[in-house]
């Protein structure tokens, strides 16, 4: 289930944008930039641990790509014990999520979470379908790609971060019957759980 008991190289892809899409950006304050998010980093919890700046704007949809996981070479050990998210290009398919403004100085710490720089994800420019009209927005992909199911926690975080930011049911139901690796045992998830708590109590005080 979703809900918790509770030598380097930089890559730069980049995908057409729709004329007109410029427009949109007249929402975003000077000095912020969009990114969705469709793993991980759907929760806001897990994407501020490294980009305090994150602001919701909005959930989207990726046309003609579909949400998978794996890793970036063949029995990688990470900090989630399991295949991350990635998208792949299929058409007739798509990926929901969210998209976030962050300030442009926290560009550089955010490819540092996807490991830009040691050739793990590209980053992309894609188009996002939203209630807004289409958003242009950085994302990334993962490179050299080998498929592998998630941990339980990794798939615990993407579950949560769709549930919070209420993604449609139907979509949530895909993600509910993802197949785990069975890994059990710490992760990043107990960090995130941590700042969750301690959010919800700044709250309630």
């Amino acid at each position: 289930k979703c809900s918790l008991q509770r030598p380097p190289r930089r890559f730069l892809l980049r995908l057409p944008v729709a004329d007109g899409e410029d427009s949109n950006m007249s929402a975003v304050t000077s000095g912020r930039f969009m990114y969705f998010a469709f793993g991980s980093n759907l929760l806001k919890e897990r994407l501020q641990m490294s980009n305090p700046s994150a602001t919701f704007y909005a959930t989207g949809r990726l046309k003609d790509y579909e949400l998978t996981f794996g890793l970036w070479g063949q029995h990688v050990e990470n900090a989630w014990h399991g295949g991350v998210a990635t998208i792949k290009f299929s058409p007739g398919s798509d990926v929901w999520g969210v998209i976030w403004t962050l300030k442009n100085e926290h560009l550089t710490s955010l490819d540092n979470q996807e490991g830009v720089s040691k050739g793990i994800y590209a980053r992309l420019e894609v188009s996002v379908d939203t209630d807004k009209g289409p958003v242009p927005c950085k994302t990334y992909q993962l490179i050299n790609f080998h498929a592998s199911p998630p941990s339980p926690q990794y798939k615990q975080v993407v579950c949560l971060g769709a549930e919070q930011n209420h993604l449609p049911a139907e979509y949530l139901r895909k993600l509910e019957v993802i197949q785990t690796n069975n890994y059990n045992g710490p992760s990043i998830l107990d960090q995130i759980q941590t700042s969750m708590k301690l959010s919800s109590a700044n709250v309630s005080a």
